[in-house]
């Protein structure tokens, strides 16, 4: 398959099969570059604030100046916690200029959790939002952080409109809960010493790992993919192909609803999109639908990123409809599957094909995505992007016929170097070259592949596999359902059954409607044995359904 590829012909006119990821020798290069072409432009906006390509050179300087006066050096490990706001591409430039390494972190994590990722990555340094230091606090001691700064939502906002968030977040909201951090420093004050210093040259290496980007969690303990200079090149090369024939250099805005700590807003919006000037629209807080909904209407939206969720609820919104979409060009969907209703519903109200990719933490995150010419194909996750090969095979690592059910393995230089401080992890997951993904999908005959679920997510009852996704895009098509999800839980008979978690469009829905809908849309042994009604579904900070915490529920 690898040498066939036959997605090959799908591609739309002027993609290459093939980018060349020596082209910069590190991602320093690469935005340095950037930062000189689009001097003048935008390049990120946040609460109305906007933020140049040369104040983002110029602070980014002055940042990684001030890390080098800390004491840090080139391969020092900081942490990066905090949703999005003007302060975190200034920071994590800023790192990168001083050849640290970027340990992005959930900012919702709990004490055990944020214990986890800075133990485990050897973390000196960190930059947090002033909203999660009080959880920092009670467990800097076990950490060897010793340089903490501290930021606030309206600290790049301006004074008054700095001031004027600061007091809602702070005294109005109540969201700053007391702490107690001894010499920690400001953000702008660090800015403010980092003029006082030069930024220190070091030597790059295309290998050299730059981000530790730390696996979702949603299937176990998390653990730190290393990614370097090689790969995070070659995905934002891979992304830019894609997407250029469709943009124009720096006329475009993209709305950046997920966090830029989550490697998909990282590599899609922070480094390929703004690697051809593109202006993304920073949300602070997207669960806040009316924030979201603002800032579309605020500005011009020629791009969208999100996932199913984010969608879901927005095409359910009474005001989403009264936006104007007239600019809008592309759609694209991650991190979770698409559900075709979702899709559906998308594309009617927004005149946009919702167009579904695929990838993972350890893929830097792109791996495949579906063409943007309007020949993308709705339930799958369409073509690999430029040299990149993937195939499916059985148990025993070996490629099955075309058709036929099986993992999705993938090989490409934006596949990770490995998992820190894991080399049997490592073997495991990256076999002969081949990145083992735990997904099981199916490929065509002219190359669009479409994931079937997950290896471990997949029920089993009687000897038949029942795939969650297959029966959760059933009843999320059900006019009455907002939100879905389906596990398997013990069977005596069976082994084990259908239960779905069901939140409520309509307050009427009944169980016996749902199962009902179910045996019209579904085979005897899919159709939920279990529904149980909720407020709410369990999702990680970008919107991703747990299933695994429902599983957890359950036994």
């Amino acid at each position: 398959m690898s040498e066939q590829r036959p997605w090959l012909t799908h591609y739309p006119s002027g993609i290459p099969a093939n980018i060349d990821p020596s082209s910069y020798e590190s991602l320093v290069d690469l935005f340095t570059e950037i930062f000189e072409k689009y001097r003048d432009k935008p390049a990120f906006s946040c609460m109305g604030k906007e933020l140049t390509f040369d104040q983002l050179d110029r602070h980014s300087k002055q940042f990684g100046a001030y890390l080098h006066s800390r004491g840090l050096e080139p391969g020092d490990k900081i942490g990066l916690m905090m949703p999005n706001m003007l302060q975190y591409p200034i920071a994590l430039f800023g790192a990168l200029r001083a050849g640290l390494v970027v340990v992005n972190t959930n900012p919702l994590y709990t004490p055990r959790e944020m214990r986890h990722q800075f133990t485990d990555s050897g973390v000196k340094a960190i930059i947090i939002a002033e909203n999660f230091a009080a959880n920092l606090e009670k467990i800097l001691g076990d950490t060897q952080i010793k340089t903490v700064i501290v930021t606030s939502i309206g600290e790049m906002l301006g004074t008054v409109k700095g001031c004027l968030v600061n007091f809602v977040v702070r005294k109005i909201k109540g969201l700053v809960p007391k702490y107690d951090i001894p010499n920690t420093v400001s953000f702008t004050e660090a800015l403010k010493q980092g003029k006082k210093f030069t930024l220190k040259s070091f030597e790059a290496c295309a290998d050299d790992v730059i981000i530790l980007q730390y696996t979702g969690g949603t299937t176990g303990v998390a653990k730190g993919a290393m990614l370097t200079n090689r790969n995070l090149v070659a995905n934002m090369l891979q992304i830019r192909a894609w997407m250029k024939p469709f943009l124009e250099d720096g006329k475009e805005i993209a709305l950046c609803p997920l966090p830029l700590y989550h490697i998909f807003a990282f590599s899609v919006n922070c480094l390929a999109l703004m690697s051809i000037g593109t202006l993304s629209v920073l949300v602070t807080n997207a669960r806040d639908l009316s924030s979201v909904i603002k800032a579309m209407k605020s500005y011009p939206i020629s791009l969208v990123t999100g996932v199913n969720t984010l969608f879901n609820a927005l095409v359910n919104h009474p005001k989403f409809s009264s936006i104007d979409f007239s600019h809008l060009k592309i759609t694209v969907g991650g991190g979770m599957a698409v559900q075709r209703p979702v899709a559906e519903k998308w594309q009617k109200i927004t005149g946009c094909f919702l167009s579904e990719g695929y990838g993972l933490t350890e893929t830097s995150p792109v791996a495949t995505t579906n063409p943007l010419d309007g020949t993308g194909r709705l339930g799958t996750i369409g073509l690999p992007v430029p040299s990149t090969d993937i195939r499916i095979v059985n148990k025993e690592d070996m490629p099955v016929p075309v058709g036929e059910v099986g993992e999705i393995q993938i090989k490409g230089p934006q596949v990770m170097k490995g998992y820190y401080n894991r080399p049997e992890e490592t073997a495991k997951t990256i076999r002969n070259g081949w990145l083992c993904t735990g997904d099981i999908a199916k490929m065509s005959e002219d190359g669009f592949f479409e994931i079937v679920d997950r290896i471990k997510d997949m029920i089993l009852v009687s000897g038949f596999n029942v795939y969650p996704n297959e029966v959760e895009e059933v009843i999320a098509a059900h006019p009455d359902v907002l939100e879905v999800a389906a596990i398997g839980i013990p069977d005596e008979k069976s082994g084990e059954v259908v239960k779905v978690f069901i939140v409520k469009k309509n307050k009427s829905l009944t169980e016996k409607q749902i199962i009902s809908y179910c045996r019209e849309n579904l085979t005897g042994y899919k159709i939920p044995k279990v529904v149980e009604f909720r407020k709410e579904l369990p999702k990680t900070n970008v919107g991703k359904i747990l299933r695994r915490a429902l599983r957890e529920e359950q036994s």
